[in-house]
């Protein structure tokens, strides 16, 4: 025969298992301040030592996304640390074992689901070591320009000249060719012009190269280089490369400007002649007007 429920013993085996739980807790109560201590700790730990290794590496890493994503992961393993600390004075070394147990499997999960955010975390290390790409650089990629203002380990953010800001994912910046205005000091710029048919071209040739070098001197290996390209449908077509100081777009803007405000001026002095197209409409049918009778 079954037994009969007693409620007296069941309220007694609680109150011995709460009794015993607060035995436990009042046992194991300084262990439990010490190891939160230790973790608050550690924490302020990876605040200072972030601190301290950005001041280090601002002297000897030129590159900012380098001191940042080293200051960021250096913290993140001090509290880590921190934190096995603490449950090893808390003496869960099987909870610990689980805990890691448990990290491994969530992770092969986590990383089978996140596959475009881990290749964007990758490709965000790799750009941070590219000496090819530093905060505050002037570049071209997938369509858009500006200056890189931030290398993070999901995104770079570019500030483009009409101030506003694009996001572009890590990986899109690994996979694709990007162009850098001010990895260099100096960059060759090309103007393109045309003249009349009827204009001296060898005069044309040295008044523009005279005109260009006198407000783009060179350097070192440097000249100014002039080449008639082609007979276009109104005028002769010529480029003229130079080089000058350039850091970003908008110096080729201004170099261009320059260049040209001065090309006409000069062009005008001397009488020659940046025709418009020309369209001519013949009139080699002879049409009979009949007056009425």
């Amino acid at each position: 025969m079954e037994d009969k429920f007693n409620l007296k013993e069941s309220l007694e085996g609680i109150s011995a298992k709460l009794v015993s739980w607060l035995d436990s807790l009042i046992l194991n109560l300084p262990n439990f301040l010490l190891a939160v201590i230790v973790f608050v700790f550690f924490i302020i730990l990876a605040k200072y030592t972030g601190r301290l290794l950005n001041k280090l590496l601002a002297k000897k890493v030129k590159q900012d996304s380098i001191r940042h994503i080293t200051v960021k992961v250096s913290k993140a393993i001090v509290i880590l640390i921190g934190f096995f600390i603490a449950l090893g004075i808390l003496d869960l070394n099987k909870i610990l074992t689980s805990v890691l147990a448990g990290a491994g499997v969530v992770g092969l999960a986590i990383g089978l689901a996140l596959q475009g955010t881990l290749n964007n975390t990758f490709s965000g290390i790799i750009l941070s070591f590219l000496p090819e790409l530093q905060i505050g650089d002037w570049v071209e990629t997938n369509s858009y320009a500006g200056e890189v203002t931030e290398i993070n380990l999901r995104n770079i953010v570019i500030k483009q000249s009409d101030n506003n800001y694009v996001v572009i994912p890590n990986s899109k910046i690994v996979e694709e060719p990007f162009k850098n205005f001010s990895t260099t000091n100096r960059s060759r710029v090309m103007l393109n012009c045309g003249v009349g048919y009827s204009s001296d071209l060898e005069k044309v040739k040295e008044i523009t190269i005279e005109t260009i070098s006198k407000h783009f001197p060179s350097r070192g290996n440097e000249q100014v280089e002039f080449m008639f390209t082609e007979f276009g449908d109104s005028s002769i077509n010529f480029v003229v490369r130079f080089w000058t100081d350039v850091t970003k777009n908008r110096d080729i803007l201004i170099a261009k400007d320059i260049a040209i405000i001065e090309v006409k001026k000069t062009f005008d002095k001397n009488g020659i002649n940046i025709p418009f197209p020309i369209r001519t409409i013949d009139f080699s049918n002879t049409l009979n007007l009949q007056k009425p009778e």
